[in-house]
């Protein structure tokens, strides 16, 4: 089966399925695996950065030859086997399903009238205090962590699967469950995550930007605000602290003319973060929904545009070879 074939199987996989939880998932193992490599690591090297460097380069490889040893097993029993463990890992890196599924749960939750409920769930998808948000910063939470996890959660894992397959699709995984773990700018993580988080800084470069610059046109489909998405991608998207985050988070805030950022607490602690888009209206529950559909719109240009350029690479080194 073309690698084509296992991207758009496993994307329909994971829009029927989701992931549940009865189902033995590899990106839970390779979290636990990371977890583990901390304290040995650290043990052997005393400098955290070393430390940390050092676990990072034991985690992607282990996960790789993992993936790889699956894969030729897969080969000696039939090739379909190998069409499947491919879809399967595909469909392990993406998860769409789940992350438009968090932030409807956020938004029935708000429609009926639960707030306490809706923080709960909100406090799920964000490491930020939800105790104290009214419905305004829960809606502002579900829609940056949607506009933000459009890269981790689908364009990112599909982008590497269109240029490296299977293979690339988990490993991107790796880098970036390895982020979510140690790539923290506290006391502890600040050293020994530094490599995590530049590994998936550059893991993600290409993806948020292109991803950035699908959003608006995802508007545009969708008839909210495309040009405010295109105009407010351009001028605040390098406000956000994070290399890659804001692009898409500008880009949504435009499309549904809020404003993201501002301030919020992590354990008791107030932290800033810049503004993004124009002050043109409180965010409310429908803006859930749209970001949702943002998401969805979004990703499905991604794939058309990965897999049409993979497709259009492949035809010319065909002519090529013929010529």
């Amino acid at each position: 089966m073309r690698l084509e074939y296992q991207v758009l199987s496993a994307i329909a996989l994971d829009l029927a399925l989701g992931d549940p939880r009865w189902i033995p998932h590899p990106v839970r193992w390779i979290g636990r695996f990371a977890a583990s490599m901390e304290t040995p690591s650290r043990r052997v090297f005393r400098n955290p950065r070393t430390a940390g460097t050092v676990a990072w380069f034991v985690v992607l490889p282990a996960t790789l030859l993992g993936a790889f040893l699956l894969v030729q097993g897969a080969h000696r029993l039939h090739p379909w086997a190998v069409d499947g463990v491919s879809i399967l890992l595909i469909y392990f890196s993406i998860a769409a399903r789940d992350l438009v599924g968090h932030g409807e749960g956020v938004r029935r939750a708000l429609e009926k009238g639960d707030l306490p409920g809706a923080r709960e769930k909100v406090g799920m998808i964000v490491g930020r205090d939800t105790d104290r948000l009214d419905e305004a910063g829960v809606v502002r939470a579900a829609v940056e962590s949607v506009a933000e996890n459009i890269v981790d959660g689908i364009t990112a894992p599909l982008f590497h699967a269109a240029l490296f397959g299977p293979m690339g699709a988990i490993g991107y995984r790796a880098i970036n469950t390895m982020d979510s773990l140690f790539g923290y700018r506290n006391e502890r993580y600040i050293d020994f995550g530094r490599t995590s988080a530049r590994m998936d800084d550059i893991a993600n470069f290409f993806p948020a930007r292109v991803t950035g610059l699908l959003v608006p046109a995802a508007a545009f489909l969708l008839r909210l605000r495309a040009s405010d998405a295109f105009r407010i991608f351009l001028r605040d998207r390098r406000k956000h602290p994070s290399p890659n985050s804001g692009h898409t988070e500008a880009a949504v805030a435009g499309a549904l003319g809020v404003r993201l950022g501002g301030e919020s607490f992590y354990g008791g602690r107030s932290s800033s973060k810049p503004l993004l888009g124009d002050p043109m209206g409180t965010p409310n529950r429908r803006h859930i929904r749209q970001a949702n559909a943002l998401a969805l719109t979004a990703s499905a240009l991604a794939v058309v545009l990965f897999l049409g350029f993979r497709l259009l690479v492949t035809a010319c080194r065909g002519a090529g070879g013929v010529a």
